[in-house]
């Protein structure tokens, strides 16, 4: 797992909307990369559905976010349709995103449920690994935007 501090990896991958998703493009206040283990899988279903749910006031407070697996595109084209994803997904079938933020478990090789929030200058500013917590993802990364967000606004 990357630590706080560390310079996050480019991603450059065709999103499940057909879109390309490049990392460094997204600007804004930071991004949100969270990594989990399978579709349509319980924690991981709820995960994304808190991602989902949240994902208004992520983006207003100037956020973006994108859910990456291991599963295939087509798995990943429906889990995010079944589900109304409004933010990007990455289906990481050859694990090199995966790989570069070191997310693999080991033998099995699916990521873990580790998420990263990513500042405009590609540092790793946040990183919270809640593996059998997954509200835990969504409540770590929308305290830190929203504190984020605060120190950012200027005051009046």
């Amino acid at each position: 797992m990357l630590k706080v501090g560390e310079r996050a990896p480019e991603i450059d991958k065709v999103a499940i909307d057909g879109q390309r998703f490049v990392l460094s493009s997204q600007g804004g206040l930071c991004t949100v990369v969270y990594f989990f283990p399978k579709a349509f899988t319980r924690d991981c279903t709820v995960e994304a559905q808190l991602f989902r749910d949240n994902h208004a006031e992520i983006a207003l407070a100037g956020a973006s976010i994108v859910g990456i697996s291991t599963d295939d595109h087509r798995t990943q084209c429906r889990f995010a349709e079944t589900h109304k994803v409004p933010y990007p997904m990455i289906a990481d079938r050859d694990r090199s995103v995966c790989r570069a933020y070191d997310v693999l478990w080991p033998l099995i090789g699916i990521a873990r449920r580790i998420t990263y929030v990513i500042a405009p200058t590609m540092e790793i500013a946040a990183v919270f690994h809640h593996e059998f917590q997954a509200r835990k993802h969504r409540d770590d990364v929308l305290s830190f935007i929203n504190e984020r967000f605060r120190a950012a606004r200027p005051a009046v």
